[in-house]
C-alpha cells in the first residue's frame, strides 16, 4: 500500500531560528533553515496518523492544509513532542461520538494523564476540551490496515520509542540504538535518525553517529531529523553521501506501507 510521509516539524527542541540567537543559520534565507520542533505526519487508504503533536502543532497542521487526523503515536514526554496536544480539539471534535486515539508507552501515557488532568479527569465542565482517548502501547499498533512497530531507543538515560512503519521507521530522539532495536531494522526503503550537530551530544545522536547507522542498516534513503542550528542545510547536504540528506520542514516521500 502507497503511503506519503511529510515531515511536520525537524528541528530540535528550541526550533530554528533559535530565540536571541544571531548565527548564520538562524538568519539564513533558505526556508529549510526554518526547523520546527520534529514531528512527522503518514497518510495512506485515506487515513492520517500523526507522531508527536508538538508546541508547533498549530502552525504545522494549517502550513500542511491537515483536515482530518485519525490517530496520534508518541514516541515520549518531552516538551517538544508532547505540548501541541491540546491543538488537537478541532480535529478531535471531528470524531464525536467517539474520541481521536492517542498511543504511547504505559508510564508515558500515565505521565501525558497526569500532566494534561483537565483534558482527561471527567469533572471538568469548562471550555472545549480535546476529544481524545489513551491507548498504551503493549506491542505492535495495527491501524487502519497499516502495522506500527514500537522501535526501543535510548535517549540519554530514558527508554522511548521509535516507530516502524512498512518499509519506513521514524527514530527521532535517541543516544543509542539496542541491538534488539537494530535487528527490527533491516530492508528499510526510509530511515529518519536524530543528527542534533557535528559535536557530541548525552542525549542526543550527531551526525557521525547517524553516519554510521545508516552504514549499518544500509537503507536506500536515510534522512536525519531533530536538527540545531549548527547544522546549515545546503552545506550540510553537500557534506554527506548521495543516500542521506538532512530533512526539512514541508518534505514529503512516498513508500510503501
Amino acid at each position: 500500500m502507497k503511503a506519503t510521509l511529510t515531515v511536520l516539524g525537524s528541528g530540535t527542541s528550541m526550533g530554528v531560528p533559535t530565540i536571541g540567537c544571531d548565527c548564520l543559520v538562524c538568519h539564513s534565507s533558505d526556508p529549510r533553515d526554518k526547523r520546527t520542533r520534529p514531528s512527522v505526519l503518514i497518510e495512506y487508504n485515506g487515513r492520517s496518523v500523526i507522531i508527536d503533536t508538538t508546541p508547533d502543532f498549530r502552525e504545522q497542521a494549517i502550513r500542511e492544509n491537515i483536515r482530518t487526523l485519525d490517530a496520534v503515536l508518541y514516541t515520549h514526554t518531552h516538551a517538544d513532542h508532547l505540548l501541541g496536544i491540546d491543538d488537537l480539539r478541532p480535529l478531535s471534535f471531528l470524531h464525536k461520538p467517539n474520541r481521536l486515539p492517542l498511543y504511547a508507552h504505559p508510564e508515558a501515557a500515565e505521565f501525558i494523564r497526569n500532566m494534561f488532568g483537565y483534558i482527561f479527569n471527567a469533572s471538568y465542565k469548562f471550555g472545549g476540551l480535546p476529544h481524545v482517548e489513551l491507548k498504551p502501547i503493549n506491542g505492535p499498533v495495527e491501524l487502519f490496515g497499516a502495522r506500527f512497530e514500537p522501535i526501543v531507543l535510548i535517549h540519554g538515560e530514558q527508554e522511548i520509542y521509535g516507530f516502524r512503519f512498512g518499509s519506513a521507521a521514524y527514530l527521532t530522539d535517541h543516544s543509542e540504538i539496542p541491538e534488539s532495536s537494530l535487528s527490527k531494522l533491516q530492508g528499510l526503503d526510509v530511515l529518519f535518525l536524530d543528527a542534533l550537530r557535528y559535536k557530541p551530544h548525552p542525549t542526543h545522536s550527531t551526525v557521525e553517529n547517524s553516519l554510521q547507522t545508516v552504514e549499518r542498516l544500509k537503507p536506500r534513503r536515510a534522512f536525519f531529523t531533530h536538527i540545531c542550528h549548527d547544522l546549515p542545510h545546503e552545506e550540510t547536504n553537500a557534506s554527506l553521501p548521495e543516500n542521506v540528506r538532512l530533512s526539512y520542514d514541508g518534505m514529503k516521500l512516498e513508500f510503501e506501507i
